[in-house]
């Protein structure tokens, strides 16, 4: 049974490794915010995602540092010599480091991902083509995201071969919409114009729409319809909300105006019964 004596230490280290970390890291945080230079960057927010993805990544490692140095500090209150764990510690990673060249992949990959700033806590990622979601943290070998349903997807950065940024400076809304061959091309460009213009005036919008969405070009012609391009710029993450709302104006107007968006329709005969 440890003494009183040893359980007040081992306290103390837990408290101390509990505790410090939480103090640096409000330290480090008030020095990443002063040393970064906001001019390097296009808008607040780009500044403010930077700042925390260095933040997140110096903070897991000062608690993997802490909780290290406290773990070999309990073993030395009851006595235990660490110095041959060490020891025996290096000869086990020389051992295991033939192994380990996974591990150092996710470690430059992460090194990389970080210096060219190719993207940050809060954006919006797709990886490898398949999963997609918000970038809750990022460290050296994993960067974590959580999908629309709330998963959370961990993912080595060794394994990212290819990583697209949703939301880097701006983003951009691209709508195909249907219009029925009989509809005067002209006027649904008007149309989708104006809609495009009463959004980008709308103050409750400004700070989303950074240009007027407009009608690019007649994009296709399918059995339906015609297929017209809508584009529409908008501030990072803020596109999703500015899709829907073109949408759901342009559909008001189409009604008002008299354009048609074709459905597939099916005719049925039924046969006679003898």
């Amino acid at each position: 049974m440890p003494s009183i004596e040893q359980i007040i230490k081992i306290i103390i280290i837990v408290a101390a490794a509990w505790v410090l970390p939480t103090i640096l890291k409000r330290v480090t945080e008030r020095l990443v915010r002063r040393s970064i230079r906001s001019h390097k960057f296009k808008t607040k927010k780009d500044e403010q995602q930077r700042e925390d993805t260095i933040v997140s990544i110096i903070n897991t490692g000062l608690k993997a540092t802490f909780w290290t140095i406290a773990g070999l500090m309990i073993l030395s209150v009851f006595s235990i010599n660490i110095a041959p764990l060490l020891a025996g510690a290096g000869i086990i990673g020389v051992a295991l480091g033939f192994g380990a060249q996974a591990i150092v992949k996710d470690l430059l990959a992460g090194t990389f991902i970080i210096a060219e700033n190719q993207y940050r806590v809060g954006d919006v990622l797709q990886v490898n083509q398949g999963v997609a979601g918000t970038v809750e943290r990022i460290s050296l070998r994993i960067t974590v995201l959580r999908d629309l349903e709330g998963k959370v997807h961990y993912i080595p950065n060794g394994n990212i071969e290819l990583a697209t940024n949703m939301t880097l400076e701006y983003a951009n809304v691209d709508l195909n919409i249907t219009v029925g061959y009989e509809s005067d091309l002209d006027k649904v460009e008007q149309v989708i114009n104006e809609v495009g213009a009463s959004i980008a005036e709308d103050k409750n919008w400004k700070d989303v729409v950074l240009e007027a969405p407009y009608m690019l070009r007649v994009d296709a012609f399918t059995e339906t319809g015609v297929v017209v391009k809508v584009i529409c710029k908008t501030a990072p993450i803020r596109q999703w909300e500015a899709k829907s709302e073109i949408l759901r104006r342009v559909k008001k107007a189409f009604d008002k105006n008299g354009i048609v968006i074709p459905y597939p329709q099916r005719v049925i005969h039924q046969a006679k019964s003898h």
